[in-house]
């Protein structure tokens, strides 16, 4: 069998993306891709290459539609693919990353970044930009040093996104709440916390810590890591108690989710507060607005996160990347393919920004006539953030992803109500700057 499947049976996803193809392309057959490589097809050898991302399923059928465009436009190319889950993929990973044997192109995370090219597993991309192998002729510089590491690219970014809150402006209305403003705060969001104590509703779904802390430590003028990556980012432990008070206070009050909710059937629609209308808001980031108002079945409002201090907090987050493993025997043909990715304009209407707003003004520019209301939701937001927004702190230092780990443990035991945020503080100073200063060495 020619692609590994982790998750959905091969016919399911060939018939998903031969779909998803054919609807796309109907008011786009008379556009011609616009390739950056300019390969004779004709004489070249037969080539595999193996790739892999994490993702739902919007994310997993759209890129697979991409591919087969890939593969019917380069016939000497085959592609292997393997998806998962986010946590699922990184455990995945491990042994390909321990065997040096990775995948020709991976989906990398920004926290993951520095780990992974500290080791060596991944190429420069420099060379293959200023070969024309990787086309940024389009692209932003800023956008382009989201994936340096010291004087190396090692990601290019497949889009931009924000933090952001969604809702359903019915919901808040029936429950007699006005709809959160650019300038709403902590404060607003706990008032309206105090006016649904008692009713069986939630404010929010889940916070997931490292994300959110980080963008609260933002609106403070601190950061979680340091800029060495040495340590922690903040001096303060009261930031760490204020944030986490707070949530666990909320959860005491059945306002946001207990982590035992998660052993439930979460997955499915109907076991999610959120999409039945027994929670307010839906946090996360802007790439994933589409496929959550494809899931909620019903248009739905975006604001920004809460204040005072969002435009400190804020910043355009490169969605995630795609990245070359060091040990690829295609680099060059896996260069080729991520160029396709983002400059390909028939790709990024399949994709539906579902990675982020494109990090090409002229693709961005140019999908504007195919767009659905949702991702012009999406577009609209983005372009307030730029202007309402701070620089993003470097990428994670190596050891981000186990200190985040430690976070997550800690952030359960505190929505229990097994220990104190004093405590959860100390601890994860304590084990965190360990972990950071172990892998600074």
């Amino acid at each position: 069998m020619r692609r590994k499947q982790w998750m959905f049976g091969r016919r399911y996803r060939r018939y998903m993306g031969l779909f998803l193809t054919l609807v796309w392309m109907i008011p786009l057959l008379g556009c011609a891709a616009r390739l950056a490589d300019g390969v004779d097809k004709a004489a070249v050898e037969p080539i595999t290459l193996r790739i892999a991302w994490w993702g739902g399923d919007f994310r997993n059928n759209a890129t697979i539609a991409v591919i087969d465009r890939y593969e019917r436009l380069y016939p000497h190319v085959r592609i292997e693919f393997e998806y998962s889950s986010f946590y699922e993929y990184w455990k995945r990973l491990a042994p390909y990353a321990a065997g040096n044997a990775l995948p020709d192109i991976i989906q990398m995370d920004i926290s993951y970044l520095s780990q992974y090219s500290s080791l060596e597993l991944l190429e420069d991309l420099t060379p293959y930009m200023e070969s024309g192998a990787i086309d940024v002729t389009d692209i932003s510089r800023q956008q382009l040093d989201g994936g340096r590491i010291g004087g190396g690219i090692y990601g290019l970014s497949l889009g931009t996104n924000a933090l952001l809150t969604m809702y359903d402006p019915q919901i808040l209305k029936a429950h007699g709440i006005q709809p959160p403003t650019p300038s709403w705060t902590w404060e607003d969001f706990d008032q309206m916390g105090e006016q649904l104590l008692d009713k069986g509703v939630y404010l929010g779904t889940s916070f997931t810590p490292e994300q959110f802390f980080a963008y609260y430590l933002r609106q403070h003028g601190a950061a979680l890591y340091a800029a060495d990556g040495a340590g922690l980012g903040y001096k303060d432990d009261q930031l760490f108690i204020d944030y986490f008070g707070r949530m666990q206070r909320l959860a005491r009050d059945k306002l946001i989710f207990a982590p035992d909710i998660w052993t439930s059937d979460i997955g499915k629609a109907d076991a999610d507060p959120f999409y039945t209308g027994d929670a307010l808001f839906s946090v996360g980031y802007s790439n994933q607005f589409i496929s959550t108002v494809q899931r909620y079945g019903k248009p739905l409002a975006i604001a920004p996160m809460p204040g005072p201090g969002s435009k400190a907090g804020l910043f355009m987050k490169p969605g995630m990347f795609f990245s070359i493993a060091g040990n690829s025997k295609h680099k060059e043909e896996a260069a080729r393919f991520i160029s396709f990715f983002v400059n390909d304009l028939e790709a990024n209407v399949l994709l539906k920004g579902e990675r982020g707003v494109p990090v090409s003004s002229r693709i961005k520019e140019e999908m504007m006539p195919y767009i659905e209301p949702e991702l012009a939701q999406v577009f609209d937001y983005m372009n307030w953030v730029e202007r309402n927004s701070s620089p993003m702190d470097p990428p994670d230092p190596v050891g981000a992803s186990e200190a985040a780990a430690v976070l997550r443990d800690l952030y359960d035991l505190l929505l229990f109500g097994r220990m104190t945020p004093q405590e959860a503080a100390k601890q994860f100073r304590e084990q965190a700057e360990q972990i950071l200063a172990r892998n600074a060495r």
